[in-house]
């Protein structure tokens, strides 16, 4: 079991044997930061994401993590572009409403620290990705409920999910950056 210290932070002992976890949507969230008119970096966010993480505390290798955003669930703090990456020439979220994460395997990398090894799915598109995880602790809400915190990243080329869209800029240059830099914030319920 978790044990909480004099402070009352959670450790990040998680429970022997295998336990499932659901993603809480309203204490989770997957950012995303690239670059603009390669001078300055936008930031945005995806806020409707759930899913499932099944830790197995014995072989951590049989561990695996299943999530599904809502494409249209992005906000960079402008309606405008959010429309915009919402239409064809990005997302494209009438024809592909979710954007799906499925493990392939997991690789230990210390104590917990892990590779969260699997296959994200964008626009139609499924890219084998690597996403560096930490376990950030586990502990007991107010109401009883076991809950434990996730940290993980990577970066992704947004051309190799046929995220193409850009503009030339007279300067030289494009308007949007390749390279999109994700940071993903996750609290899980234990079921």
């Amino acid at each position: 079991m978790a044990h909480v210290t004099e402070q009352g932070t959670a450790s990040a002992t998680i429970p022997t044997g295998t336990t499932t976890w659901a993603i809480d949507p309203v204490h989770s969230v997957v950012e995303f930061a690239v670059r603009h008119m390669m001078v300055s970096t936008v930031k945005g966010r995806f806020t409707d994401i759930r899913g499932t993480i099944r830790l197995d505390e014995d072989q951590l290798t049989q561990s695996s993590v299943e999530a599904e955003i809502v494409a249209a669930s992005i906000d960079t703090r402008d309606p405008k572009r959010d429309a915009h990456l919402r239409s064809a020439d990005f997302l494209d979220v009438e024809q592909y409403p979710n954007i799906t994460f499925k493990s392939t395997r997991v690789e230990p990398k210390g104590k917990d620290r892990a590779r969260i090894v699997g296959n994200l799915t964008i626009r139609g598109t499924t890219k084998e990705v690597t996403l560096d995880a930490t376990l950030n602790g586990v502990g007991k809400t107010p109401f009883g409920t076991e809950v434990a915190g996730f940290s993980a990243e990577t970066s992704l080329n947004r051309k190799d999910w046929g995220l193409n869209w850009n503009v030339a800029l007279e300067t030289g240059g494009v308007l949007v950056g390749d390279t999109v830099k994700i940071t993903i914030e996750v609290e899980a319920v234990k079921q």
